[in-house]
């Protein structure tokens, strides 16, 4: 979209073009970019506030760095919008999380500019840390962290090398009290009243220079006289400065929505020598009064009209619910009925629909921050002292817990209930995001229970069966988006683990799913007269039903298997080596995600271009 308005942002297709621009017309350039940025959203939706407030410091970091020979590592993308604009994207934004179009966060893989990729939190430390090393002296390194990401382990793990390898890493916190959700923690209220007066920074920036300049400041005193620094300043401050406790020289809060004052800021840090960290404070949604006054839902909030701030859905009458709502309306429902109940969610209480049970019962759910690794841990603790958790993670981002699940919970047969919100495809948010390689990674952990609901009754009754006494640690995957049940609630029921459900009888082909993709298989059959398909709603990734197993293995001699994952490894891959395990010898079609990440886009048209969808299950039944 051209807005012929926007005078100054039209006329930048690269970073040295804004270099070149008069610094009194950053102002006007940030409200342009802001404009655009809203009015662009709104017809076309993605992750809107977190970008709104880092205009000026994208801005300022563009004016002061030389970009692209100069590294700026943003940590989530979500902040990246103006970024992208700015760096030779701004024409083709319109396209941004379309099939085919830009990339829904930085990639080195689009745009020179993009320094490192950016989908899950706290990386940038650590990744901008790598390339200040190998940099040396020949360019500039920033690392932008935000959106809750310092709480993040991978944060502190990288702040902790940072401090002790020889370098000059900029670090710059971004610090907006938000997440998706508020944020929480320990480190959020420590940042809160974290502050350092500028007077003292300006002066001990200039007599650090003069010493340097006078040769009576070399490279081996400057850490003695560092930590002399941070002595006296914390003899005369009321709280600890964490960051210069860790030889990291710390200037905040400032205002990140001043864009001079940043200009000059960064210009003063630009060239000193070491690692430091700037610290500031930003409103996200900033600029734009409808997402700074409810950032929760203007983190992502779908089309909208730019002036009113009134969103555009297209509810309906009567839909089925989202999955994640069943599960949120579902958890309190069970927590009502069993005291031991407990929920954990890293960071996404809304994302997840914890928020449901939480309004009645906070005492007993617990957001932990951008921090999934803990939140299985910390589940597995409470389960080992007799609570029953259901730790709900994203699927894309329960990676990042995988070695917790399995020394925390899986060898000790803990019985916590991991429940994998957003399993599967996601959609525009692309490769980063897609919950593509869950089953495959969970299958070969002993003591697990892997299991995927076709409906929403499905779930709930997965759910009742994992919190009945002896179950052990139980894994439940499900899609983001929709159901196919407008009446959605229902009396719960035991599941017997390892047992699926015969859908339809048939003599042709047997097809195997497991997961709410067989609905699609359900309706495929229903218009097809030529083949005489049975369909086996498989329900348990492990254990695997070995009574359908055996049916199947004896009646058929073509089989297909289909699954919302990826394909190696996954259920068909079970399938078949239970076959030959048992010495069954059919021929077995496995339908699933590719051997390579799958881009960005819509999930039908994602669906479409890896032949999970009706159109390709369908040609695969009749061939």
């Amino acid at each position: 979209m051209e807005h012929s308005n926007l005078k100054i942002l039209n006329s930048i297709d690269n970073p040295s073009q804004l270099r070149q621009m008069n610094i009194d017309l950053l102002p006007r350039l940030c409200s342009e970019l802001r404009q655009d940025i809203v009015e662009e959203l709104a017809e076309n939706p993605g992750h809107l506030a977190s970008s709104l407030g880092v205009i000026e410091l994208t801005v300022a970091l563009h004016y002061v760095f030389n970009t692209p020979e100069d590294r700026i590592v943003w940590d989530v993308g979500h902040q990246a919008y103006g970024h992208k604009i700015l760096t030779g994207r701004r024409e083709q934004f319109y396209t941004n999380r379309k099939l085919g179009g830009i990339r829904p966060f930085p990639t080195p893989e689009e745009s020179k500019y993009d320094s490192f990729i950016c989908g899950h939190a706290s990386n940038s430390i650590s990744a901008a840390l790598g390339m200040a090393v190998a940099a040396k002296d020949t360019r500039k390194v920033v690392a932008v962290i935000g959106d809750g990401a310092m709480s993040g382990g991978l944060a502190f793990e990288g702040l902790n090398n940072v401090s002790s390898t020889p370098n000059d890493l900029l670090i710059i916190l971004n610090d907006n009290d938000m997440s998706i959700d508020r944020s929480v923690g320990g480190m959020k209220e420590y940042l809160l009243n974290l502050s350092t007066n500028e007077t003292y920074n300006s002066l001990r920036y200039k007599a650090a220079k003069w010493l340097v300049q006078q040769g009576l400041l070399s490279e081996a005193r400057k850490k003695g006289l560092i930590r002399l620094s941070n002595a006296v300043k914390s003899a005369i401050s009321e709280q600890q400065n964490i960051f210069e406790g860790m030889n990291i020289r710390y200037f905040g809060p400032f205002d990140g929505h001043n864009v001079l004052e940043l200009v000059r800021i960064l210009k003063q840090l630009k060239d000193m020598k070491g690692p430091k960290l700037l610290h500031l404070h930003t409103k996200k949604g900033h600029g734009y009064a409808p997402a700074e006054n409810y950032k929760p839902v203007w983190h992502a909030p779908g089309k909208f009209d730019p002036d009113t701030g009134e969103l555009i859905t297209n509810d309906t009458g009567d839909m089925p619910p989202k999955y994640q709502d069943v599960f949120g309306h579902t958890l309190l429902e069970l927590a009502r009925s069993n005291p031991k109940i407990v929920g954990v969610t890293p960071a996404m209480p809304t994302g997840c629909s914890m928020n449901i049970p939480m309004k009645e019962m906070p005492d007993r759910m617990f957001d932990v921050g951008i921090a999934e690794g803990h939140a299985v841990t910390f589940s597995a603790g409470m389960a080992k002292e007799g609570l029953q958790p259901f730790c709900n993670i994203y699927s894309a981002f329960a990676q990042r817990a995988y070695d917790n699940i399995i020394h925390d919970v899986a060898i000790l047969k803990l019985p916590v209930v991991l429940c994998f919100d957003r399993a599967g495809l996601v959609g525009e948010d692309g490769p980063t995001h897609h919950g593509a390689f869950d089953m495959a990674a969970l299958r070969p952990i002993p003591n697990l229970t892997i299991a995927s609901p076709m409906n929403e009754h499905e779930l709930r009754n997965l759910m009742y069966t994992a919190q009945l006494e002896g179950k052990g640690p139980f894994i439940i995957r499900y899609p983001r988006g929709r159901g196919v049940l407008v009446d959605w609630r229902c009396p719960f029921q035991e599941i017997s683990i390892g047992t699926g459900r015969k859908l339809c009888d048939g003599d042709d082909v047997a097809v195997l799913t497991i997961g709410p993709i067989g609905n699609d298989v359900q309706e495929i059959i229903s218009e097809l007269s030529e083949k005489s398909v049975a369909h086996y709603d498989m329900r348990f990734l492990k254990p695997l039903d070995e009574t359908i197993l055996e049916e199947v293995g004896r009646k058929f001699k073509r089989i297909i298997t289909i699954e919302d994952g990826v394909r190696n490894g996954g259920m068909g891959s079970a399938v078949m080596e239970w076959m030959n395990d048992h010495g069954y010898q059919p021929c077995i079609t496995r339908m699933g995600l590719p051997d390579r990440f799958v881009e960005h886009g819509t999930v039908d048209e994602l669906r479409h271009i890896v032949g999970i969808d009706k159109e390709s299950i369908k040609k695969v039944i009749l061939s």
